[in-house]
């Protein structure tokens, strides 16, 4: 989101940009489940409205863990965990857990070391409020203001920013005659795919950043 609204808001300053996994405006849904996340922070006793002195642990674990099922994908998710129960929890117990939810948990609790909740709030509403046609009447109109060529990419399972969000801007910028690559990556990983398998798209980046320098 960053790399787009720098090729948008200042064009004269950026030579080429690379728009990884993302949306020119977050969908309600991707919206809805930053809300949830928000709850728990808000829900957890020791958030004291942001006046906290020690950082709400459980509530920033909680939406941790709700954040990172959108990063992954249903078919990711039966690769790395399936049905399989944690043989160390009771089967029939109220906390007896699959594995994917003692993932969820560790996964969650080890972010709570490491970051901060309200620095966690103002991250999730930044994004939920990116919109990169804010200011004007439209993506078109914003668009009108890039000059760098853009590489675009989108993942065939991410499901937080879907592949069609990520098409409707390369369309709109080659409507306009502007340089606009549109790559869509097969791939089971999700949203982390742009971070897990970038040996699948570093050679279209290679040359994308070779042709945009001349090279």
């Amino acid at each position: 989101m960053q790399a787009l609204d720098w090729a948008t808001c200042y064009p004269d300053r950026i030579a080429s940009a690379i728009v990884l996994a993302t949306s020119g405006r977050p969908s309600p849904m991707a919206i809805a489940m930053n809300a949830v996340a928000r709850w728990a922070i808000f829900n957890d006793p020791t958030w004291k409205k942001g006046e906290y002195r020690k950082n709400p642990k459980d509530g920033l674990a909680l939406a941790r863990g709700i954040g990172h099922i959108t990063f992954l994908s249903d078919e990711s998710m039966w690769s790395k965990f399936g049905r399989r129960f944690s043989a160390r929890d009771g089967l029939f117990d109220f906390f007896g857990r699959f594995e994917v939810e003692r993932y969820l948990s560790y996964n969650g609790y080890n972010f709570v070391d490491r970051f901060d909740a309200n620095s966690f709030l103002y991250l999730a509403k930044a994004l939920d409020l990116y919109d990169v046609a804010w200011g004007y009447e439209s993506m078109a109109e914003a668009f009108g203001q890039v000059s760098a060529p853009i590489q675009f990419f989108a993942f065939t399972s991410d499901w937080l920013y879907p592949p069609y969000q990520t098409e409707e801007m390369a369309t709109c910028l080659q409507a306009q005659g502007k340089t606009a690559e549109y790559h869509l990556i097969p791939s089971a990983y999700g949203h982390d795919a742009f971070l897990l398998e970038h040996e699948t798209f570093a050679p279209l980046v290679r040359t994308f950043l070779d042709r945009a320098a001349g090279g």
